[in-house]
């Protein structure tokens, strides 16, 4: 990040009693109001030391800094990133993301995604998502893994938008979770928002959520943890992490909702959220036609599910 700080004492009478937001906008760093504002809320502009709101009025003595983030890129660049193609043709391709690697490029991650990759190997995608999100229609989180789907013109990705919203789709995930669950099949519904004071994270208690629905299946047992296979009935962000952590059965390296034991299960280091999406389903946007793809899941996963299998017997 560039480091803008700026730093006066608030001494004159046409500035004391000025709103922050309205300061910081006219502080000779090329800010917007709007811009202004959005660097209050993310914390980046601090008085005396301390963030305040947009609408806090400037005293005399205050010292007022601010971090201003570099300018983003133009647009996503193609990069010469290893593909795990599932399926491709002239509208469509379908890939097996590995964990770890972003879907797009966004704030500290604009290169190195899955749409750099994607650029380089098809040469064009769908123009829909913008310079940063092109051919992205759905999206997994960058320590998840499995399948995933992106569109190469613009009426692919509009038919895939369109039966993702209508919910035609079909998406089956494993996860690994912290604790036995009671039922051995069970429906969460539950709410989903961001969270009251942590913005960068989801919640079930919130002010404003929106519907969300889980079911779930234990396929394994292993005494203190399980094997699950869920189907989504809704899309919401972290939807499978927050409705697990919230019945009490958090995903197995999920640090952001699993609290800080989560990186271990059973002695065993757990680097990610033990998230795969294995399966989806969807109809092609050309042919209309049902098409179903399949992941094996990825190596970490594996060497987990075989340690808890052992630790069982």
């Amino acid at each position: 990040m560039e480091n803008v700080v700026v730093k006066e004492l608030i001494l004159k009478p046409d500035v004391t009693g000025m709103r922050l937001d309205i300061f910081v906008a006219g502080a000779k760093v090329d800010l917007t109001r709007s811009q202004a504002q959005r660097l209050i809320e993310a914390g980046l502009v601090l008085v005396g030391g301390l963030p305040r709101k947009a609408n806090y009025k400037l005293r005399p003595g205050d010292e007022i800094s601010l971090t201003v983030p570099e300018a983003e890129p133009p647009k996503a660049e193609p990069q010469n990133i290893p593909l795990d193609i599932l399926y491709e043709d002239a509208e469509v391709i379908v890939i097996n993301k590995p964990p770890g690697l972003v879907v797009h490029p966004a704030a500290g991650n604009y290169d190195g995604t899955l749409v750099n990759a994607l650029l380089y190997h098809c040469g064009k995608l769908s123009s829909i998502g913008g310079d940063f999100r092109p051919g992205i229609v759905h999206r997994i989180d960058k320590d998840t893994s499995g399948v995933i789907v992106a569109a190469k013109t613009d009426r692919a990705h509009t038919a895939l938008a369109a039966g993702f919203k209508r919910h035609e789709h079909s998406r089956e995930y494993l996860a690994v979770v912290v604790g036995n669950p009671k039922d051995t099949e069970a429906t969460v519904t539950v709410s989903i928002g961001r969270h009251i004071t942590d913005r960068k994270k989801m919640s079930a208690v919130t002010f404003r959520g929106r519907t969300a629905t889980t079911h779930y299946k234990v396929l394994e047992r292993y005494g203190s943890a399980a094997l699950l296979s869920l189907r989504l009935a809704t899309g919401r962000t972290h939807q499978i992490r927050v409705h697990m952590a919230h019945i009490g059965l958090p995903l197995a390296g999920d640090r952001t909702y699993g609290g800080p034991n989560a990186g271990k299960l059973l002695g065993m280091k757990v680097p990610r959220q033990m998230l795969h999406a294995r399966m989806l389903g969807f109809r092609h946007p050309a042919t209309g036609e049902y098409m179903e793809f399949t992941a094996e899941i990825p190596p970490d996963m594996a060497r987990l599910l075989d340690f808890l299998r052992n630790k069982k017997n």
